[in-house]
């Protein structure tokens, strides 16, 4: 009876060591979470008739950075942040690999209450890119900046500054949809990026040098290559 019961006690636990094993595997890590919803994020924005000039400003770009939910909440003081990804575009047209950052910036205000918002970033020229992959950099102080679009729900605006080095399309709504990201900082996130990738991942190994591929983000550059 007792070499029975421990036969039958040996198979459960290795049948649940192997569920655990199989969740494991295919539980989402928190660099591919937002990797899947900055494509998620990518595909409504590029498909909504109200940032109409998405896509023919990223047909332009020489980068995009895609921060899927960017937070803003505050008594008085009010502060913005977010995790996202920056792609590069080839000379061939084909997007790089993503490299993670973040984009916080802070603000003044009578403001009450939290709300996110889903926000891109397209880089229009090869200095700004630079600046980005080579230090943090802070909007409208080592890039000009302006709003191209903000969407539904927002007191909308197209951008005059056809000029600037990074133009930003926004789509919140509610209390906190006014988004102001002048003076806000895009910084990478080092941890993320060698989680993803492996040890020594840079967003210049990344983007510039391509020697890091991870194929779980094939379908996020299929989205930007697709428009």
């Amino acid at each position: 009876m007792r070499k029975r019961f421990m036969a039958v006690f040996g198979f459960l636990f290795a049948a649940a060591m192997c569920l655990t094993a199989v969740h494991n595997a295919w539980a989402l890590t928190p660099e591919q979470e937002i990797v899947d919803k900055a494509r998620i994020t990518a595909a409504k924005l590029l498909d909504d008739p109200d940032f109409g000039s998405l896509p023919s400003n990223l047909a332009n770009a020489k980068a995009i950075i895609i921060i899927p939910s960017l937070i803003k909440g505050a008594f008085f003081f009010g502060g913005e942040g977010g995790t996202g990804v920056l792609l590069a575009k080839s000379p061939q047209g084909t997007w790089s690999y993503p490299a993670f950052y973040t984009l916080v910036g802070a603000s003044f205000g009578l403001q009450i209450g939290a709300k996110a918002a889903e926000v891109i970033l397209l880089i229009m020229n090869d200095g700004a890119l630079k600046a980005v992959l080579k230090n943090q950099l802070k909007l409208g102080a080592d890039a000009s900046f302006a709003m191209g679009q903000i969407g539904a729900g927002v007191e909308g605006s197209t951008t005059t500054n056809v000029n600037a080095d990074i133009l930003a399309f926004a789509s919140g709504e509610g209390l906190f949809a006014g988004i102001s990201l002048q003076g806000a900082i895009i910084n990478a996130r080092e941890g993320y990026n060698e989680a993803y990738y492996g040890k020594g991942a840079t967003p210049t190994t990344i983007i510039l040098e391509q020697k890091n591929i991870n194929p779980a983000a094939d379908e996020l550059r299929q989205v930007l290559l697709a428009h």
